[in-house]
């Protein structure tokens, strides 16, 4: 490190060409080994502290590189989602991965990709944490440089740049899609104008001020109130939208409104820093979250993957907001809810039973694979839309709507755990209604199906299940005989899809107005009348998407089989409802005691079955729910040891009914005084 120094102060050094060694010397082999990283910076920390001659070889090389280059892209560009769609920016990435871009030289951001060319940079770049970084400016001493009246090129830069989000901010401000949600926007002064407004007579004052105490003209306070009305619109449009519908573009637009004001803002706090003293020792915190973000973005501009991931994180956001006000209905807070719930499981189970003794005579007509998986399909999707309609419940349905209900809740928190007590709490209620809602199905579905075998036997002499389709219902159920636990892990999938289409189709009912186009025609009140015709509209507006959620859901279940099929995969299902239902018809058809063991193994897949497709379809559902309102693993990994920690302490609160609110609250409100005392 020491020779490059020495040379970065010939005359003729190619000083991009140096930095980009002296970076190589600071990364380590494996990105990250953060602590080498840390290591070399501290070593070069300490080299630029003791050596005047080395630290301002560095410091005028870099000051010539940000006095030379243009830096407009890497503020206005780097890290904002791009104005285009997401099949033309997937194009670019990929067009740039085979054939890389030629890069204009005169571009600050071409330097910093010539200098942290690697992907990897990202990692211990910001793993060193920006404390190395703050101490790696301070050792370069630019307070060591001739004071000057002159504002530096690289200031009128950061201007330029605040210049072009501004009118970027405020154009995003007039889009037909938050005008729609927002009418006052139109009628009233537009803070996303306002602040284009106040913006430029920033702008325009900021250079005679420059080394002036900061007055009335430069002070950006005027600036940063307006932003905050521009997220208070934002937040007011998202719930809106959460409430009236969505759509991606809307999604997508609001997210990059809040990324433009957000960028607006560090370059504020940068100008703020130089402006408030001479040494700019201010402007190096700010300075230093913004290069590590920037870089980090950098390394990952090309990333197809993060493409993919961003937008499907918009995607998921979308269908979400309306998800999650469904999956409220689906956590029960008093014992009242809890045991209508089982009611609602039960119901669900006796539709289950007949639904599972009409699957296995289907497969006894022995019909061609499309045919069967045809009626496969129907007989799954009309059964579950006929247990919506009957008020039942399917306790496998729920995961996906109770994952965005506990999202939403996170949400509100901004984004952060901040009372993870009552989110605890949220997820036991949750996990003790998925528990009473599956033994509501099982306990009903088990008995029936055998009572509905048993009474075909008594009635026709022929039994539901010979005894070697008894033996396969139960060797299909059993672990040890198959691969049911990997066919549970396939319909846990299907649920969280499932899951997903419902938030859609809410989403789409809301959004389109479905109810009130409904109302517009004219032929079904002619032929039901009007009141019943409103009844129809309001029923579909509030149910489209659990009708539509639950059909398709039976459809994925009857046509895994003959996907597998097609494809050559050896691909089933396993739910745990029809298993337990296969189960009870098993128990008809066999001696019990003669296969002990084999029912034994089966009840015990059974509950592994339900296991799996409970926790394959919560995960999946709280894993989108979460990223996409931009949760942070640090995050999961605090939620993740609270319920641990309430499992352990409070096992009954994850299967038991909930207590009563005041009770609850008394027992919160002893726990918080003895841990009081404690302390």
């Amino acid at each position: 490190m020491e020779e490059i120094l020495s040379q970065l102060g010939s005359p003729d050094a190619n000083a991009i060409q140096l930095l980009t060694q002296l970076i190589d010397e600071i990364r380590p082999a494996d990105a990250h080994d953060v602590a080498f990283a840390r290591a070399r910076m501290e070593a070069l920390s300490a080299l630029l502290n003791t050596r005047a001659a080395l630290r301002a070889s560095l410091r005028d090389a870099l000051d010539e590189l940000a006095q030379s280059h243009r830096h407009g892209e890497l503020y206005t560009v780097t890290g904002i989602l791009p104005n285009t769609g997401f099949v033309s920016e997937a194009l670019r990435r990929i067009g740039h991965k085979l054939l890389p871009e030629v890069l204009d030289r005169g571009l600050l951001r071409t330097v910093l990709r010539r200098m942290f060319h690697q992907p990897s940079d990202r990692i211990w770049v910001s793993g060193v944490g920006e404390e190395a970084w703050l101490q790696l400016i301070a050792a370069m001493r630019f307070d060591e440089l001739p004071a000057s009246d002159q504002m530096p090129a690289s200031v009128g830069e950061i201007l330029r740049s605040l210049r072009v989000l501004s009118y970027w901010i405020a154009a995003g401000g007039m889009e037909p899609e938050l005008l729609r949600l927002e009418p006052s926007l139109e009628t009233y002064e537009s803070p996303f104008v306002a602040q284009n407004v106040e913006m430029t007579a920033y702008i325009q004052a900021f250079p005679e001020h420059w080394g002036k105490p900061v007055d009335g003209d430069t002070d950006d306070r005027q600036s940063r109130v307006l932003f905050s009305q521009c997220r208070e619109v934002i937040e007011r449009v998202r719930r809106k939208a959460a409430r009236d519908g969505t759509s991606i573009r809307l999604t997508y637009h609001l997210r990059r409104l809040r990324q433009l004001l957000r960028r607006s803002e560090q370059l504020l706090d940068i100008l703020a820093g130089l402006q408030s003293e001479r040494s700019g020792v201010a402007a190096y915190p700010p300075i230093v979250a913004l290069a590590v973000q920037i870089i980090c973005d950098e390394c990952l501009r090309d990333d197809l993957a993060r493409h993919l991931r961003q937008n499907t994180e918009l995607i998921a956001l979308r269908v979400t907001d309306n998800a999650s006000q469904r999956g409220e209905h689906y956590i029960t807070e008093t014992p009242q809810q809890y045991w209508s719930m089982a009611r609602s499981a039960a119901i669900g189970g006796v539709v289950i039973a007949v639904m599972a003794c009409l699957k296995l005579a289907l497969v006894e007509t022995h019909m061609p694979p499309l045919t069967g998986a045809i009626l496969f399909c129907l007989n799954y999707g009309l059964g579950f839309c006929l247990i919506h309609i009957l008020h039942g419940a399917v306790a496998t349905k729920q995961p996906a709507m109770t994952a965005n209900a506990i999202a939403a809740g996170i949400e509100e928190a901004g984004g952060r755990l901040r009372n993870i007590e009552a989110m605890t709490d949220l997820i036991a209620r949750a996990f003790s209604t998925q528990v009473v809602a599956i033994l509501g199905n099982v306990f009903i579905a088990v008995p029936l199906s055998a009572l509905l075998a048993w009474t075909l036997l008594s009635l026709s002499g022929t039994p539901f299940a010979g005894v070697d389709e008894s033996l396969y219902l139960l060797k299909a159920q059993s672990p040890l005989h198959g691969g049911a636990l990997f066919y549970a892990a396939i319909a846990g999938v299907c649920l969280f899809i499932s899951g997903l289409i419902s938030g859609y189709f809410d989403n789409y009912a809301a959004y389109n107005r479905v109810p009130e186009r409904i109302l517009q025609l004219a032929w079904p009140k002619r032929l039901v009348g009007e009141s019943r015709r409103r009844r129809f509209a309001t029923y579909i507006g509030e149910n489209l998407g659990a009708l539509a959620g639950n059909f398709l859901f039976g459809v994925l279940l009857g046509g895994t089989t003959l996907f597998g099929l097609l494809l050559g995969l050896p691909i089933d299902i396993r739910h745990v409802a029809f298993s337990s239902a296969f189960v009870g018809i098993a128990f008809v058809g066999l001696d019990v005691d003669e296969h002990l063991f084999l029912f034994v193994t089966a009840l015990i897949g059974v509950a592994a079955i339900g296991f799996i497709n409970l926790a394959v379809s919560f995960a999946l559902a709280l894993n989108v729910a979460l990223r996409s309102r931009q949760v942070s693993d640090p995050q999961w990994k605090l939620l993740a040891r609270s319920v641990f920690m309430h499992l352990r302490r409070k096992p009954a609160d994850f299967f038991l009914p909930p207590r009563r609110k005041a009770e609850g609250e008394a027992a919160r409100a002893d726990e918080r005084a003895v841990s009081e005392d404690g302390k």
